[in-house]
């Protein structure tokens, strides 16, 4: 069992980018709350975020740097509470941090704010990104073409299954711990939308399903297949010439991860990565450091199983001939 990562504050949510010769966590930060467990996530009461780097990914992490607040509640006018999972990305110079937040109604958004550094500060846009809603944005730039892409979304108290009549509609009658179930159901997907140029709109809008096939019958999952389908914790990076989406299952507590030739799907389930860990949740990133591979995650260890005062950890992760991602190293 590693030790965690980052112990000077409860942070969760790991988002790891390597910029600069260093790695860079974009982590969400737990604090205490009076606030009881629920199905809402209500007790997740973070307000604000912090930055860390590190030049090393072997214990006992004595080079980890916390580059302090680096975006408020307060600072950004259209967010009423709960800033949960971030993501970062770097353009042309610039650095985005993506971000989600219940808006003043209590209907979560995603908004975006820019930095001259990856370290931060960042100065939010007024607004949240047109098109986007839910939860958990992940961020992706393309090094075959430089295109950028925004994956996002997250079930109950990410409200993402109150999009069921269109991206446009929230339907209050599904929120709360519900989703589509029975033989006939397709489960909800995670959206997927290109970013524009600007890295702080979408192109045209347009937000599309990531439909995530089922491997033995090449037909999308099932809504009632909870081992695979999608819940939330988006996550996209590329190996070779495959893009590798992991997530998280949600209520039965695995990352897992399916397989595609595109950035846009349709993807295969290919396999777990990570069984459940102490703590309700699990949410992940996967990077490539000096050569190696890495699964940034959380548990409850350190604060001895609270639910809602989560740690940053990191594992290695390997792959073998077949691009199967293992946690074991092959022979």
């Amino acid at each position: 069992m590693t030790p965690p990562l980052i112990t000077n504050l409860y942070t969760a949510d790991p988002s790891a980018h390597v910029f600069n010769g260093r790695v860079y966590i974009y982590p969400s930060h737990d604090r205490e709350t009076d606030i009881a467990f629920n199905d809402n996530g209500d007790q997740y009461d973070m307000a604000d975020y912090h930055v860390y780097s590190t030049s090393t990914l072997e214990p006992p992490y004595a080079d980890v740097v916390d580059h302090g607040v680096v975006l408020r509640t307060e600072d950004v006018p259209w967010v009423g509470k709960q800033l949960w999972a971030p993501d970062a990305a770097e353009k042309d110079g610039k650095s985005y941090l993506y971000f989600p937040a219940r808006d003043k109604a209590g209907v979560f958004r995603i908004g975006v704010a820019v930095g001259e550094r990856p370290e931060g500060p960042f100065v939010p846009d007024p607004e949240p990104i047109r098109g986007t809603f839910s939860i958990d944005p992940a961020s992706f730039v393309d090094d075959t073409d430089g295109a950028a892409y925004l994956y996002f979304g997250g079930l109950w108290g990410g409200q993402l299954q109150c999009y069921q009549g269109g991206h446009d509609k929230f339907d209050t009658a599904w929120l709360g711990p519900q989703e589509p179930s029975g033989a006939d159901k397709k489960a909800l997907f995670p959206k997927v939308a290109r970013l524009s140029a600007d890295m702080r709109s979408l192109v045209d809008d347009e937000v599309r399903d990531l439909v995530i096939l089922a491997p033995e019958t090449g037909e999308p999952i099932a809504a009632d297949d909870h081992d695979r389908r999608f819940f939330e914790a988006a996550w996209m990076h590329k190996k070779d010439d495959t893009y590798y989406f992991s997530y998280s299952t949600g209520d039965t507590h695995y990352i897992v991860y399916a397989t595609s030739k595109s950035p846009l799907g349709p993807f295969t389930y290919a396999g777990r990565i990570l069984e459940p860990v102490l703590g309700w949740t699990t949410h992940h990133s996967i990077v490539e450091f000096q050569g190696r591979w890495w699964l940034f995650h959380h548990d409850c260890e350190l604060s001895k199983g609270v639910d809602h005062l989560r740690s940053v950890k990191v594992k290695e992760i390997f792959y073998n001939q077949e691009g199967k991602i293992t946690t074991e190293k092959p022979e």
